[in-house]
């Protein structure tokens, strides 16, 4: 499994900053090889990409949502793959957005991908183009506040009895703004 972990300070609030990435058809704006996102209900989407010539489609699943603190979700088929992304309030103009990605590399070139760093500097330059689209934008342009809650919510804990270790970058484990970003 192979795994992500990157986190930049926008000069915007919090919930301007949360209400733009609830906007996931927007995404192909600032994210690279990502072809369109479709919002099909509250909790699911359709992603088409196009990452070294290879078209992929896949559907994902919200599994957590909370305004202005994370999104969480997971693939439901095709490339498997889960993250989370947590929203911190470092003043009233400014926010650290974190962004967590677990996933499988399907074939030699992801693997080789992976081990070289690709994927990290994917999401670095996704999350410094999300930056600079909605600094020069100032204000999003939809949003949803909806909950969702995960399954094994804290008033019931992991769903199983699983525990995950927290991860080791200190800004996704933020209590005072989303917590830890474990059980994704």
């Amino acid at each position: 499994m192979a795994s992500v972990q990157e986190s930049i300070d926008v000069e915007v609030p919090v919930t301007t900053v949360y209400n733009q990435w609830t906007q996931f058809e927007s995404f192909p704006n600032f994210m690279n090889g990502v072809e369109s996102v479709t919002q099909t209900s509250e909790t699911m989407t359709h992603w088409v990409t196009k990452v070294g010539g290879a078209e992929r489609e896949f559907d994902a699943e919200i599994t957590e949502q909370h305004p202005d603190e994370r999104v969480a979700w997971k693939s439901v088929d095709g490339k498997s793959h889960a993250g989370v992304v947590t929203f911190h309030r470092l003043s009233d103009t400014s926010t650290r957005v974190a962004v967590q990605l677990d996933w499988d590399p399907q074939n030699l070139v992801e693997k080789v991908g992976s081990v070289l760093g690709a994927d990290d500097r994917q999401v670095k330059s996704d999350l410094k183009r999300f930056k600079e689209f909605i600094e020069a934008r100032g204000s999003e342009t939809g949003a949803w506040r909806g909950n969702v809650d995960a399954p094994g919510n804290a008033a019931t804990g992991p769903a199983g009895g699983e525990t995950s270790e927290p991860p080791s970058n200190p800004a996704f484990n933020d209590p005072d703004s989303g917590g830890a970003t474990s059980g994704v």
